[in-house]
């Protein structure tokens, strides 16, 4: 069993979110950056499995900046066998879908027999971008699921819904998307950090996968405006004199909250 688990290097969420009026984007130095917990949520699945079944292969595959490498190899210290990273001045604020078609590329190139992602990011929060990449290979796919067991040559799963709780399932080859609902990922032991260092890393450029920069340099999506987040306005402060429940009933009218 071939098992890939997609990781991203995000901003860390003790930390302050910055967005760079200018371009854009997250100002990822604004705060330590560190593995989405999600991702290392669905390395723990992986792990999990390959605890349990001698054999397996595990590799983690990101796409991001050079500089996110030493984030990407706290995946070998927790675990994994090897991490494919693609790293390329053209993807610099690549959209979902060129994301979804750069991982799929790398994807394909390192072979699988099952994708694992978190359910969304904490950055970008797009929540699809397992389907996409699924689609990019042409493969079937089960996401948002809160429990998950792989078999022999298929992975079932349950999907949390607001009317019901589903069981699903698929063929593998396929990819999954997890929610928080599995389990935190194990800590890294002084013996994984060592012989992480040892293990395959390989770094990719667009050309090494076959995809023109030109054309990823070419904006799949624009944006059209860019504006600070308004300061929160100042509460309503009830003083009771007496009449503070007529004018808290009167302010949950006002505003439609009753």
């Amino acid at each position: 069993m071939k098992i890939v688990v997609l990781v991203k290097e995000v901003p860390d969420t003790y930390g302050e979110r910055v967005l760079n009026l200018e371009t854009g984007l997250a100002d990822r130095d604004a705060s330590d950056r560190v593995i989405d917990e999600i991702g290392e949520r669905a390395l723990e699945v992986a792990l999990s499995y390959a605890d349990a079944h001698a054999g397996t292969e595990i590799v983690v595959v990101s796409m991001a900046a050079e500089a996110a490498s030493a984030t990407v190899r706290k995946a070998l210290a927790l675990g994994a066998g090897s991490a494919v990273q693609v790293v390329d001045e053209a993807l610099v604020g690549a959209d979902l879908g060129l994301t979804a078609d750069v991982l799929a590329a790398a994807i394909r190139r390192t072979g699988f027999d099952l994708v694992i992602a978190g359910n969304q990011s904490t950055d970008g929060s797009g929540g699809v971008m397992a389907a996409m990449v699924a689609a990019h290979l042409g493969v079937a796919h089960a996401t948002g699921l809160s429990q998950v067991e792989i078999g022999d040559g298929v992975v079932t799963g349950t999907r949390v819904g607001d009317d019901a709780t589903r069981a699903v399932s698929a063929d593998l080859p396929a990819v999954i998307s997890i929610t928080e609902a599995l389990p935190d990922a194990r800590m890294a032991s002084f013996k994984g950090v060592m012989a992480a260092k040892k293990k395959p890393f390989e770094t990719l450029s667009l050309a090494d996968l076959g995809i023109e920069a030109d054309a990823a340099a070419t904006p799949w999506s624009i944006v059209t405006a860019i504006a600070a987040k308004p300061a929160r306005a100042a509460g309503t402060t009830i003083v009771d004199e007496g009449e503070a429940g007529r004018a808290l009933a009167d302010y949950l009218i006002q505003n439609r909250l009753v």
